[in-house]
């Protein structure tokens, strides 16, 4: 069913933190001896991402990590898409490099996909008890406005598709061309999900570690208003 994970890290800048991200995705056990395959996308950044990278690469030489770079930078959505267009496992999920999510949590994701053959997982962080950082209150209504919204233009019944943590088949990732170059992706890869019929769509509740913007986040209100463009324009024009 499945014999390998590809972990999906678009790394803009997060030279301080990469080497932390990647230690926690090494040392999550996945069940049935999956395997895990690790690709690194570099979107041009400033900082010291690339040395980490290849500091960290040198030091576990046992892991499969496959690092590129992009020339110019691109966003995280073309970050991705090269990441998805790279990857050979034969499910996939996107991991930031920012510690927000905690890959432990792969294996909750796994779940549907050993029990019902799910093609695609979404990991919301406003299900069950597992811990959430407390933080922003107006993006936390931003985030169920657009999540309603999408749903309304969907159909799908997601709590939170503004979710990092997707879970997707490869095959069916890699036939989605991504055109959003920043957080517009996500509206984006739920619409041209929901017209991929018949496909298992299930959502598995996970912990949220969110980061301040002195901590790093860079997602910001225009992200938010990109957002409602993206689900109006993936359900009727594209």
């Amino acid at each position: 069913m499945i014999s390998k994970l590809s972990i999906l890290i678009p790394a803009y800048n997060e030279g301080p933190t990469i080497h932390l991200i990647l230690n926690k995705v090494d040392a999550v056990v996945l069940p049935h001896g999956i395997e895990k395959e690790i690709v690194i996308v570099n979107d041009c950044s400033k900082d010291n991402t690339v040395e980490k990278v290849e500091e960290f690469m040198a030091a576990h030489p046992e892991m499969n990590i496959r690092f590129f770079s992009q020339q110019v930078n691109m966003g995280k959505g073309a970050a991705i898409n090269r990441a998805i267009q790279e990857c050979t496992g034969d499910y996939l999920i996107v991991q930031d490099a920012d510690l927000e999510y905690d890959p432990e949590e792969y294996n909750l994701l796994l779940k549907p996909v050993f029990v019902d053959n799910a093609d695609v997982v979404y990991g919301s962080r406003f299900m069950g008890h597992h811990p959430h950082r407390i933080l922003f209150y107006w993006h936390s209504i931003g985030n169920k406005f657009l999540t309603r919204l999408s749903n309304m233009m969907t159909n799908l019944n997601l709590s939170d598709m503004e979710t990092c943590y997707k879970l997707i088949r490869s095959d069916i990732a890699k036939k989605i061309k991504i055109k959003e170059r920043r957080f517009g992706i996500e509206p984006e890869i739920t619409a041209k999900l929901a017209r991929m019929k018949p496909i298992r769509i299930y959502e598995v509740g996970i912990s949220y570690y969110g980061r301040t913007y002195e901590e790093g986040k860079k997602i910001g209100w225009k992200d938010g208003f990109r957002a409602i463009f993206c689900i109006f324009k993936y359900r009727f024009f594209n």
